[in-house]
Order: C-alpha cells, then structure tokens, then sequence
C-alpha cells in the first residue's frame, strides 16, 4: 500500500446546475444549487484514500463553519489530519462552480487560508512528508510552501507529483527540477511549453519539453481521449472509458489521486496505474459534485 502525502487546497464548493452557462451580463435561473467538500488538493487526497492507500494532508483551514466542515469531511475520510493547520481571523477557501448541461464547467475560487500554506507550515510536517511514498502539490496555496515540501521530499528520496492547475504560463525551473513526474492536462500543457496540441505529434513534443525542464515522467490527461505519457524510452497513449459526462469537476483530481495509489516508486507499472486512473476518473464525470463524485476502490476494479 502506497503512503500518499497531499500538500495544497482546501475548498468548501457551492455549485449551480444550469441549462446553459449565462452570457455577460444576463440572470437567468438554475436548476439546482448545493454544496460540498472541495479543493483540488483535498479532492486528490479523497481519491488516493478512496483507492486504498495510506494518505496525509498538509494544508490549511480557517476558524469558521466551513473549515469545521471541511476538517470533519477530511477526517471522516480516514486521511492523517495532523498536518491541517487553523488559520484564526482567515477564511476557509471557498470554490463557487456552474455546471451546465452538457457537463461543462466554470470555476471562482477564493483562496482564504490556502495562502497560509508556507514554508513554515511545511516544516512542521516534515516527518509526514519523509515517511511519504508519493507527495502530490497542485498550484491552488502558497508555491512557497509546496516548493519547500518538494525539497524535503527529494532529501529523502519521497517522489514528487506536479499537477500544474490552475494553468499557469510559467512554473520556477527550481519546482520542476524538483518535479518528478507532471501531470498537465490539454490547456495546462500548451501554456506552459507553448505547443499547440494539434496531433500526436505535437503531444510527443511537448512531453520532450517538460521533460527537457527536469521532469522525469510526463502524464498529459486529454479528456475522452485518455491520457499520453513518456517515461525515458517509453512512451504511448493509454484509453479513456466511454461514459456521458454530467459534471466534469474533479474528474482530473480522481486521475492523478487514484494513479498515485497506485503507482510503482520505480515506475515499473506506468499504464496500469494509468489505466486506474482512467477509471476512477470515468466513474467521476457521472455524477455532480466534487468529493461526493469521486469512486471507491471496489467501484473502480469493477469496470472492465
């Protein structure tokens, strides 16, 4: 059982279901309205946990009804707490999410306490982060603090997961030395290496770059398509699994929290654990919300 550390962004997520998204400066009525629990980065750790392995949090809550909230749905989840931090006279990040009919998705996200994820924060975990199989960081709190982690991680030979969200044009070279494996999606991937992602060719392309910036493994997620990788002289496609999508939010969080689970620390079982992911993430964009969508281990193994 693979021990997973998750270091980044707590959200409580109030969604809206609409027939279509609105137009600049038009109301219209939604059809639902809910919430739960959120956060690219809690999203990650529920996926890993729910998929069997060993999981740690490292991040931030404020001292308001959504933190309690949002400490209780983590807990609850049997993930290692220990590394969630309060935040007084802060608010819990909060994600405000429109989904409309066919699936697609718009994202607000107030970052509140996920800010207070710093270097500082990070070294008073730094025993969970060495006893870690996989540490996971995605760009939703404080770069300082997730660069700090990955330092403490290399030192003690923890590999490192990078998912570069929400998309960024320019990640420090020291991170992405520091970066194992990367996992971009579509629009992620052309901001930061500039290739448009037009064939199989150019996908190729821009997975020599990243790994030209110091990364090792290089995932691209593509939707429906699935997933590409390149791992030294390694390289393919690995299938996505058809399915009508409903919500696409979390879809690319249950991947990479389901693949860390189930990845090899010598890369040995690269399409497998793609694979994996494949179908937790299938299970996902069928059903709304975040956390509430993303599938359990017996769930997962049972797509063929």
């Amino acid at each position: 059982m693979n021990h997973v550390t998750v270091i980044g962004s707590i959200n409580l997520d109030t969604t809206l279901r609409v027939k279509e998204m609105p137009k600049p400066g038009e109301t219209i009525h939604a059809i639902e309205h809910f919430t739960a629990g959120g956060g690219k980065g809690a999203n990650q750790g529920v996926a890993s946990k729910r998929s069997g392995a060993n999981t740690s949090f490292i991040g931030a809550i404020g001292n308001d009804a959504a933190g309690k909230v949002m400490f209780e749905l983590l807990e609850g989840e049997e993930i290692n707490v220990s590394g969630i931090k309060t935040i007084d006279n802060e608010s819990t990040g909060q994600a405000f999410i429109t989904v409309d009919e066919s699936g697609e998705n718009s994202i607000m996200i107030y970052a509140g306490a996920n800010n207070h994820v710093t270097e500082n924060l990070v070294e008073d975990y730094k025993q969970v982060i060495e006893s870690s199989d996989f540490l996971i960081a995605q760009f939703e709190s404080a770069i300082s603090g997730t660069l700090r982690a990955f330092q403490l991680a290399k030192e003690a030979g923890v590999k490192t997961i990078l998912n570069p969200a929400p998309a960024v044009k320019h990640i420090s070279d020291e991170l992405l030395k520091l970066t194992d494996i990367i996992v971009p999606n579509e629009t992620e991937t052309e901001l930061i290496t500039g290739i448009s992602l037009d064939d199989d060719q150019s996908i190729e392309l821009a997975a020599k770059k990243l790994q030209e910036l110091g990364v090792e493994l290089v995932i691209i997620t593509l939707g429906s398509r699935g997933a590409y990788y390149n791992f030294g002289d390694q390289s393919g496609f690995v299938s996505a699994y058809k399915v009508k999508a409903v919500d696409t939010t979390a879809a690319g969080d249950t991947f990479i929290g389901a693949f860390a689970s189930r990845l090899e620390k010598d890369f040995s079982n690269i399409e497998e654990a793609i694979d994996y992911g494949n179908k937790a993430s299938s299970l996902t964009v069928q059903r709304y919300g975040a956390q509430p969508s993303i599938p359990f281990e017996n769930e997962i193994k049972e797509i063929k």
